[in-house]
């Protein structure tokens, strides 16, 4: 009798407490057997609800949009920017070209360092050149770099004339991109729009050379009217720049 009672089953409150043990391994073998498909199945029947609908997938559309116009303005202006470089390159020989190579932060608008000197032939004097016009003159030189004086600078001065009216005046910096010109007649009959060019007088420059455009003029100023000037060629924003022999009175 009592060989008979060992070999009887487990009473059902043991099988009870096993049972989930025995899910755990058949999940553990089934993970095993099919690496971890059904979990993949079930992640993605869980997730389905929070995939984009058609409102994320237009978000999607709109940014790569935006993405690829950035891209484009930023390849145009590089475009624009080499063929600069270019046209600087392919002018007489002459004339320098030259890296501008530092910037003081605290005076961005009078002057800038250039990456060639006196052994390169820079001279102090000389006209100093961007795409779009004049933009200074070499203040000092060392036997590599060269320092130019900006148009902008308040101590700049410098005579032009309006060529539509052949009218002289002198130009003044101001601090900024923007520089006034102070007429010598009471009448200069100037407008906006008209352009500012380097006076046929000058004996530092040579002349005609594009420096601005007129932005607007003042008629009361006294004792002659005033206008403001925009120069044609960016100051604050050029990286190579043409050095001009400097003009030597006989």
């Amino acid at each position: 009798m009592q060989a008979g009672r060992r070999l009887r089953l487990p009473p059902m409150r043991l099988l009870l407490q096993a049972w989930p043990w025995g899910l755990v391994l058949l999940a553990l073998l089934a993970v095993r057997l099919s690496k971890g498909a059904g979990f993949a199945d079930a992640y993605a029947l869980i997730s389905r609800p929070f995939w984009p609908g058609p409102a994320q997938g237009e978000w999607v559309k709109q940014a790569q949009r935006l993405e690829d116009q950035t891209r484009l303005r930023q390849l145009t202006a590089d475009n624009q920017r080499l063929r600069q470089l270019l046209q600087l390159r392919s002018q007489s020989r002459d004339e320098l070209q030259a890296p501008v190579i530092s910037r003081d932060a605290g005076g961005w608008w009078q002057q800038l360092v250039l990456g060639l000197g006196a052994m390169q032939g820079v001279q102090a004097g000389d006209p100093v050149l961007a795409p779009g016009g004049l933009i200074g003159r070499v203040a000092s030189v060392t036997p590599t770099t060269a320092t130019v004086a900006l148009l902008t600078d308040r101590s700049s001065h410098l005579g032009v004339w309006v060529a539509r009216t052949q009218q002289h005046g002198l130009l003044s910096g101001l601090g900024t991109s923007r520089l006034v010109l102070r007429f010598l007649d009471k009448d200069p009959g100037v407008r906006p729009g008209d352009v500012v060019v380097t006076s046929p007088a000058s004996t530092l420059l040579p002349p005609n050379i594009t420096v601005g455009v007129i932005q607007s003029v003042n008629a009361l100023a006294s004792p002659a009217p005033e206008a403001v000037v925009q120069l044609s060629a960016r100051a604050d924003a050029v990286d190579w720049v043409r050095v001009l022999p400097r003009v030597v009175a006989p």
